[in-house]
Formats: C-alpha cells, sequence, structure tokens
C-alpha cells in the first residue's frame, strides 16, 4: 500500500530552486504555495542580509510558524506545496510531527552550481557567502521515509513534473 501524501516540503540548499519547483507544481496540481522565507522574523532576515548564518534557535520559531501554516492549510482541505531548506533532519521530523503524511522534494544541488545562482538572483536576503554554512548545516534526506530527490539542475518543468506525478501517485482518493 502507497502511503499517502497530504501536503509537501521541498527543499535544499539556497539556489537550487525551491520557489521556481514549488510554483510549478502548484501550478501542475491546484494546490497552493507556502514561501518558507515570507515566514522568516526580521531578525532572521537582518542576520542572514548581514552574512551570519541562522542558529537552530533561530530557526526553532520560523519552523513553529511553518508547521501551524501547513497544519492551517490541511485542515482547510488544501493541498500546500511548502518551501524550506529543512536543512537538518530535525527540522524535517519538527514538520513531520505537525502533519503527518507530509512528503519531501529534495533538490540536490552541487555548491558551485548554488553560488552561481545565488550571486545572479536580484533582491534576495540571502547573500552568496552564505552558501557554503548552508552546504555544512545539510544532512541529506537518505532513506527518510516520503521523499524524493531530484537533480536541481534540470529545468523547472521537468522537476516540477517529476515531483507532482510522484505526489499523485501518493493521494489517498
Amino acid at each position: 500500500m502507497v502511503q499517502p501524501i497530504s501536503a509537501l516540503v521541498i527543499m535544499g540548499v539556497c539556489g537550487c530552486g525551491k520557489s521556481s519547483v514549488g510554483q510549478a507544481i502548484c501550478d501542475y496540481s491546484g494546490a497552493i504555495a507556502i514561501e518558507g522565507d515570507a515566514f522568516h522574523p526580521a531578525e532572521n532576515i537582518r542576520k542572514m542580509s548581514a552574512g551570519i548564518p541562522l542558529s537552530d534557535d533561530d530557526r526553532a520559531g520560523w519552523l513553529d510558524r511553518l508547521s501551524l501554516e501547513l497544519r492551517h492549510a490541511v485542515a482547510a482541505g488544501q493541498r500546500p506545496v511548502l518551501t524550506c531548506s529543512a536543512l537538518k533532519r530535525r527540522y524535517r521530523e519538527r514538520l513531520r510531527e505537525a502533519i503527518p503524511g507530509l512528503g519531501f522534494v529534495f533538490l540536490e544541488l552541487p555548491r558551485e552550481v548554488a553560488a552561481r545562482r545565488v550571486a545572479e538572483r536580484p533582491g534576495h536576503f540571502m547573500p552568496a557567502t552564505l552558501i557554503d554554512s548552508q552546504f555544512q548545516a545539510l544532512e541529506p534526506p537518505l532513506d527518510e521515509p516520503l521523499t524524493l530527490s531530484l537533480d536541481a539542475t534540470q529545468d523547472v518543468r521537468q522537476l516540477a513534473e517529476a515531483a507532482h506525478l510522484w505526489w499523485q501517485a501518493h493521494i489517498q482518493e
């Protein structure tokens, strides 16, 4: 029996395409997008803008807020797609505790490609100087339940279609 997935988290380091892929999945599936960056408190944004990596304590309240947003969306009968770095297993477990049947799409990206992409994106608060800290914190979701890993160097539409098809195969009718 296939375990149903009620909501998705699109995860990975900065520059892997979480927002673009998440929105494209929503376009395919009619799901709603929850942009994780929009829920960072001002202090987190200030720190990241200054090139200071976030600590586990900095992320705790943010993860709680994202958990609440996911629970509200699912309770309202929606199918949410959350974009969130979810770099560490304990962050993913915190989100899983909030939403049973939470699926993760891990967008794997080489460090050099992430650095180039982050350097090229205008107006984002996350500077390229934080890429190393993202890769140092990353605990890839190997052998975790309901997790799909994709090569984030592929086209956004290809990634979204693969994630959408995987999610569809896990939706309980």
